[in-house]
């Protein structure tokens, strides 16, 4: 006689595979291992992570702490099925908000949340996670993967990112910004990680696929040209820093420089910008034809072409470290008195950036 009850319900019947999820944390050790540094201890797989400041060299230490994803980035990822580099835009968006501050950033963390679990994409996210932390000195300590069947469309994932840095008490940023000092650009490599609604909402007016040629970038497709990751400034703004140059920064993410950079400007002066004082990368001169989008749009929507801004008192030594690091630069502005002296800090233009 043929039993036809029902087989027992189980978690990998209803969606979760958990062996999935100990075969990602596999693949991914010898990454994360790779981003070790002085202060780490353990490994992955423990209930937390443990950092010692002592032996990371620090006397007296104020934590700093960030979060941040990639916004709609990832739905490019997702459609064009470039998973490597995305991880690097997540920590890139973190730790260069931690360097304005002028903390060290320490050791990150990630959040990786799907539908269905795909190891090999996963573990490519997670790579890229890795290389960021790599490249900024800071040590991949842990994260979490989430299998929620129900919660994500097919193939679909987030990200979110959460770093902590740190830095010595009387040398937080920013320090005394006042008249005088001159502001200097470091170029980005594209529009980073904001703006993509507006992106993918181009594009697709546009009827362009993201195999498309990229119109400002030869011999790339729009996906691959779009995906580039966000530069990550941590070396060449420590360094600075550390020289006794730098007075503040600004990381230009979402707002643009007219939303970050009086972030960091103390009340009665004003930054002035020559926005033709630096070259524009040719992906925001399309995205403001193809779309028709307004000047003051494009500077409250993208970096347009400055990744980081830092204000410094002498330039000549600013100019020679940067030079040095072979880090590409330009004088975009300086700080001027504002009429009010009880105003907040404040940004004009002296020169739009040309979008047309």
């Amino acid at each position: 006689m043929t039993d036809t009850r029902a087989a027992g319900a189980s978690y990998r019947a209803a969606g979760v595979d958990i062996a999935a999820g100990d075969a990602l944390v596999e693949a991914i050790k010898p990454a994360a291992k790779a981003t070790d540094r002085a202060g780490t201890m353990g490994g992955l797989g423990g209930f937390g992570a443990l950092f010692d400041l002592k032996a990371a060299g620090f006397r007296d230490p104020v934590l700093v702490s960030c979060t941040d994803g990639v916004g709609t980035k990832l739905m490019l990822a997702i459609e064009t099925g470039q998973h490597a580099t995305v991880g690097i835009d997540l920590v890139a968006m973190c730790v260069n908000d931690l360097v304005v501050q002028g903390a060290e950033p320490l050791f990150f963390l990630d959040y990786f949340a799907t539908g269905k679990l795909a190891v090999a994409d996963a573990a490519k996210v997670v790579g890229g996670i890795a290389e960021g932390c790599r490249l900024s000195g800071c040590a991949l300590v842990g994260g979490e993967t989430a299998e929620m069947p129900g919660m994500y469309a097919a193939g679909h994932y987030d990200l979110a990112g959460f770093s902590v840095g740190a830095a010595e008490r009387d040398r937080l940023l920013p320090g005394r910004i006042s008249p005088g000092d001159l502001i200097l650009g470091l170029p980005s490599s594209g529009v980073h990680s904001n703006g993509f609604s507006l992106v993918r909402d181009i594009v697709a007016r546009a009827g362009l696929g993201w195999d498309a040629p990229a119109p400002f970038a030869p011999g790339r497709t729009l996906g691959e040209a779009l995906m580039t990751p966000t530069r990550l400034y941590v070396q060449q703004t420590l360094a600075l820093h550390r020289a006794n140059l730098l007075k503040g920064a600004a990381h230009i993410t979402g707002g643009g420089l007219p939303g970050n950079l009086p972030r960091v400007l103390p009340n009665g002066v004003v930054a002035v910008l020559d926005g033709t004082g630096w070259p524009m990368p040719p992906v925001f001169p399309w995205l403001a034809q193809t779309g028709d989008v307004a000047d003051e749009e494009m500077l409250r929507v993208f970096n347009c072409g400055i990744g980081m801004a830092l204000i410094v008192s002498n330039t000549e030594s600013a100019s020679a470290l940067l030079s040095e690091l072979g880090e590409a630069f330009a004088l975009i502005g300086r700080i001027e008195a504002a009429a009010d002296a009880d105003a907040p800090g404040s940004l004009r233009f002296t020169r739009v950036p040309g979008f047309r």
